[in-house]
């Protein structure tokens, strides 16, 4: 800027190339590589890089679209009038000047600066072990600050945040919450959330669009739209049917067109959340005060603004004083030669040379060196009477200014006063309305208003993958049917898990370490019926050889339900919900495990119902909860079960007498009985017999309450998905050996069962009997 001032290249002037400033620069002050000085010339002509341009460019200084500039012999450029009230008064010894680097020249180590620039149009950078990030504001409000600063200089600053709303990006976009403002101004630091502005047209009959007309600071437009459609071709956002660059001269339009059945304001909430279109400017206000770097409050850096104005307004009226003075001083030489004009015309005309000439009117008239030479050189027309006139005119009002500048010297509230009024002055030359929306609170990406409501199929397999899709994606089948596929596996992997949760659900994952980690089913990743889905480990921070063996949704944790667990060595322990409502990432203990046991089930109950558990040998025992007291989180539980050597639970459930009870072998054979043909028992014992495990049927793999309108998916390890009525499967008696209820390959086993949601169990479900 001081280099284009030197020039002349001011803005009243024509434009002149680029590279003539640029070779200024370096020639005079700056000797090292002409890219620095053209990048910083381009940024400074940018509209939507300073939210007030410095520098007025003709032709290509690129784009938001993060097109380079053209060559700096193309491109022309001259002041911007703004950047004439940094430059002001710099020849007026307002501030320090210094050697350049080969000692020709002086530069300035500031400018004058009659505006906050640093404040207005921010600044970035990185140093050693530091950095700057300020963002642009509104000049208005900044101006406005800083006089009610020099009004009160004990303002607090929750006052000034009433005034400066928050930074003013020339990009424009939203910005949410005011809780990262107000860090940052208060101390320094804050994270500020800018979004871009979209708003969602829905027309009658046609398809549903959001139009991106904003967005936020240094975000490359290009570069936003290849991310969006690079999220739809892999099918991380669906329902995208277009994208299109609308934006001319006239600004800014992204139109991203939607599916018909798409929901705009999930997909809008999608591109908040996986591209630019919402981005975090972390404010760091660090700048160099006294040449010592240092982290400032808002209110700290209006303080060294005008700290550093009044030094500039007193060198200012010092330097204006000196010259006023001094030209009062040639005045008042000329005065006595004016009244003196003859005995000064005799000496002159009586002296050989200017000298003896200066000499004597110094001697005669008591002149000092200037006057005398003042004299000398002045005009004949000067002795007219009209000259006389202004002469006199001219010297009275030197006398005024003179006395004006020593008032103001010695009052620094005439000094604030100049200063303010200068700000004022400003203000009304360049105001403009903000550009950057605040809202008051912040918005949450993970709405929940925005995720649909529907119920989900979650798969877990054996190697710890896991996905959810609808169940509809599965055709309801008779009994015996073969089944369709569910996920593609890998030959060592099976499905091992498989339950029903509507997307809003909590999902509490037990592991079979005694952990729990807490998750919402709109988290776990969407894939299609062939896709093995997403490694539980990059969704949970889960231990070496730590796995998932049960998992229940939660709606809310209340404080009239409880969970039982039961453990492969037969324990159960009773737990009041709500000590599981805040787990944390890394999770946290559900129950204390003694060595080489494991989570087996865990079910949500009232605290008083039935409990009934199964083992793989075909054992089972029914007992009242209530012989389980309720112990904490961290517990050890206490028995449940008797086992004898070799066996262990596979399940748990919470039944009633009128319902029945589902078993399932692991060579597809099972039976459902009457869960009022158990007898019930104390906790403890060694139970009865449930199903016959020797011969065709295998051991037992699952249990399962179940009634006439309940559905059960069962999941064999080479990934067969099918979906049986139970209204097909008899009730039996308690000791036999069941009937087929799917029918398996030859090293094919059943591995799991999951009940369908009764609302699932559409009534126009395809029916496809064997």
């Amino acid at each position: 800027l001081y280099g284009m001032k030197e020039a002349g290249m001011t803005s009243d002037k024509p434009f002149k190339k680029s590279a003539r400033i640029v070779g200024d620069v370096l020639g005079k002050y700056h000797p090292h590589g002409d890219i620095a000085v053209y990048d910083s010339i381009v940024r400074m002509v940018q509209t939507f890089s300073l939210r007030y341009p410095l520098i007025n460019g003709q032709g290509n200084f690129g784009s938001v679209d993060g097109d380079s500039a053209a060559a700096m012999r193309y491109t022309e450029v001259r002041l911007e009038k703004i950047s004439e009230e940094l430059l002001a008064d710099l020849d007026k010894d307002t501030v320090e000047f210094v050697p350049n680097y080969d000692d020709s020249l002086k530069e300035p180590v500031v400018l004058p600066a009659k505006l906050p620039n640093l404040l207005i149009n921010g600044s970035s950078g990185i140093a050693v072990g530091m950095a700057t990030n300020m963002p642009p504001h509104n000049l208005g409000e900044i101006i406005d600050a800083t006089i009610h600063q020099i009004n009160d200089p004990e303002v607090e600053i929750d006052v000034l945040l009433e005034i400066v709303k928050g930074p003013d990006f020339p990009t424009a976009g939203i910005v949410y919450g005011l809780g990262g403002i107000y860090d940052a101004y208060k101390t320094g630091r804050g994270l500020v959330k800018i979004r871009a502005r979209a708003d969602i047209e829905e027309q009658e009959g046609k398809r549903p669009r959001i139009i991106i007309t904003e967005l936020p600071y240094q975000v490359n437009k290009a570069k936003l739209i290849i991310s969006i459609a690079d999220l739809v071709k892999d099918k991380k956002i669906e329902g995208i049917a277009d994208l299109r660059d609308e934006s001319d001269r006239d600004g800014m339009r992204i139109l991203v067109e939607l599916k018909n059945q798409a929901n705009p304001e999930v997909i809008l909430n999608q591109l908040f959340k996986h591209t630019q279109m919402q981005t975090t400017f972390g404010i760091i206000n660090l700048a160099l005060v006294d040449g010592q770097p240092k982290v400032l409050t808002l209110k700290e850096i209006i303080s060294y603004f005008i700290q550093h104005r009044e030094d500039v307004v007193i060198k200012r009226t010092q330097f204006e004083l000196k010259k006023a003075e001094k030209r009062a001083h040639i005045l008042e030489g000329i005065k006595i030669a004016l009244d003196n004009l003859d005995a000064v015309i005799k000496a002159i005309r009586s002296s050989k040379t200017a000298d003896d000439a200066r000499t004597a009117l110094i001697e005669k008239f008591e002149l000092s060196e200037e006057q005398a030479k003042a004299i000398l050189e002045m005009r004949l027309q000067r002795l007219t009477g009209l000259e006389r006139e202004k002469i006199n005119e001219e010297y009275k009002g030197l006398l005024e200014k003179i006395a004006w500048f020593k008032e103001v010297l010695s009052d620094k509230k005439r000094i604030l006063e100049i200063i303010k009024d200068e700000l004022i002055e400003v203000k009304d030359k360049y105001d403009n309305p903000r550009r950057t929306e605040i809202f008051k609170y912040a918005i949450d990406i993970d709405d929940e208003d925005l995720i649909p409501v529907e119920d989900m199929a979650i798969n877990i397999t054996n190697t710890g993958y896991i996905k959810r899709l609808p169940v509809d994606t599965y055709r309801q089948q008779g009994r015996g049917g073969k089944g369709i596929i569910g996920m593609e596996t890998k030959e060592e992997d099976f499905v091992k898990d498989l339950f029903i949760a509507s997307s809003h659900d909590f999902i509490l994952f037990f592991t079979n370490m005694g952990k729990v980690y807490w998750m919402k089913v709109y988290r776990i990743p969407a894939a299609g019926r062939y896709s093995r889905g997403k490694a539980i480990v990059n969704l949970l921070e889960l231990m070496e050889n730590e796995k998932i063996t049960a998992a229940i949704p939660v709606k809310e944790f209340d404080t009239d339900s409880y969970l039982i667990f039961a453990t492969k060595k037969g324990k159960i322990k009773k737990t009041p919900l709500t000590a599981y409502s805040k787990p944390r990432r890394t999770g946290i203990i559900a129950l204390t495990l003694l060595e080489d046991d494991e989570v087996v089930s865990v079910k949500m109950t009232t605290g008083d119902q039935q409990v009934f558990i199964g083992t793989k040998k075909g054992k089972a025992i029914k007992f009242y909860e209530t012989d389980a007291r309720s112990i904490g989180r961290t517990g050890q539980g206490v028995r449940g079960i008797r086992l004898k050597s070799g066996d262990e639970v596979i399940g748990m459930e919470i039944i009633t007498e009128d319902t029945s009870i589902l078993t399932i072998t692991e060579n597809g054979y099972g039976k459902r009985t009457s869960a009022s043909v158990y007898r019930t028992q104390r906790r403890g014992g060694s139970g009865t017999i449930n199903i016959k495990t020797k011969g065709r049927n295998g051991d037992a793999v699952a249990i399962n309450r179940v009634e006439d309108d309940d559905e059960l998916m069962i999941t064999s390890s080479g990934g067969i998905i099918i979906r049986v009525p139970m209204n097909k499967v008899s009730v039996i008696g308690r000791n036999t050996q069941g009937v087929t209820i799917m029918r398996m390959k030859e090293d094919d086993k059943v591995v799991a069962v999951a009940k369908v949601a009764k609302e699932e169990n559409g009534e126009d479900a395809e029916v496809d009997e064997e």
